[in-house]
């Protein structure tokens, strides 16, 4: 089953895809929730229904009429792992970890499929990173690995957009200040629910810059997996329904590149995880936006 988040005059509405476009939940069966959190939060039985009011609908919102957003707009949490790619560990110098390296990002920086990554002013090394992101179904504390994959609602792609002069050198380095400037966590366009996902370890996943291929790799290379993480984090805090989990990005980013090569407006970025769709965003200068004139 796959979904996605429409803004409508009623607000941000859950829909399902189906082939002639997409499918308002709620209005199809008043049963089901609006968010799409809430639906993941019912679980298999929840996707079922969602699957099943899809299908007998009527009528569907043309995608050409339809204002995207990210699939999930409102997670409580956006919590991302560092270096989970053993190549991407050694292009970048660093040691392989012994346990999850993580960091968060927020809500301002969501941005759906389409919408411009804005460089603000106050980089000059905005990189790029293709990453699957998991996406919390179930909530849950101390969840054992083995349950783990139990928990996940969905998985979609997801870019962690990252100011490396930030993260990197500024003094006691400033991860927080250079993964959480506005724009920098595209997801989507669509969220792919996890029965459909039989196994995360085995997903291609790619990064595309101006159609020229970057990044290319598979999820196969996880230092630490899917279930690994979503149990890691459980132990650390209580996991919600629409918890967003970016699982890391594989080698090939712009500051192992020699030399190296940041984003720059005019750009288009894609990022394609099979099974999943694939997520484009142009990418504009903060000051086109302001004056209007930027992608999008």
């Amino acid at each position: 089953m796959r979904f996605v988040t429409v803004e409508t005059d009623r607000g941000p509405r859950a829909c399902g895809v189906r082939e002639d476009g997409y499918v308002d939940l709620n209005a199809a069966d008043p049963s089901l929730p609006a968010s799409l959190k809430a639906v993941l939060a019912l679980g298999p039985d929840g996707v079922r229904r969602a699957a099943e009011a899809t299908v007998g609908a009527p009528t569907a919102i043309a995608p050409a009429s339809a204002k995207l957003l990210p699939p999930i707009p409102d997670p409580q949490k956006i919590l991302c792992i560092g270096l989970n790619y053993r190549d991407h560990a050694i292009e970048s110098g660093a040691e392989i970890p012994p346990e999850p390296v993580l960091f968060s990002k927020y809500p301002n920086t969501l941005i759906a499929h389409g919408e411009p990554i804005v460089l603000p002013p106050e980089s000059a090394e905005v990189d790029f990173e293709a990453e699957l992101v998991v996406v919390i179904g179930r909530g849950g504390r101390r969840i054992p690995r083995e349950w783990a994959l139990k928990h996940v609602g969905g998985y979609m792609p997801g870019h962690d957009v990252s100011a490396r002069d930030w993260q990197l050198n500024k003094p006691a380095k400033q991860w927080t200040a250079g993964k959480t400037f506005d724009t920098f966590a595209p997801t989507g366009p669509m969220l792919t629910s996890a029965d459909e996902v039989p196994d995360p370890q085995a997903l291609g996943i790619r990064l595309r810059l101006n159609g020229e291929t970057m990044q290319d790799s598979s999820t196969s290379q996880f230092i630490f997996p899917v279930a690994e993480v979503v149990a890691y984090l459980s132990n650390i805090m209580t996991l919600q329904p629409g918890d967003l989990i970016f699982t890391g990005t594989p080698p090939g980013v712009g500051m192992a590149r020699k030399p190296p090569r940041w984003l720059r407006p005019g750009d288009e970025v894609e990022v394609e995880i099979d099974g999943l769709g694939t997520l484009k965003n142009p990418v504009a200068a903060e000051v086109q936006i302001r004056a209007g004139t930027g992608a999008g």
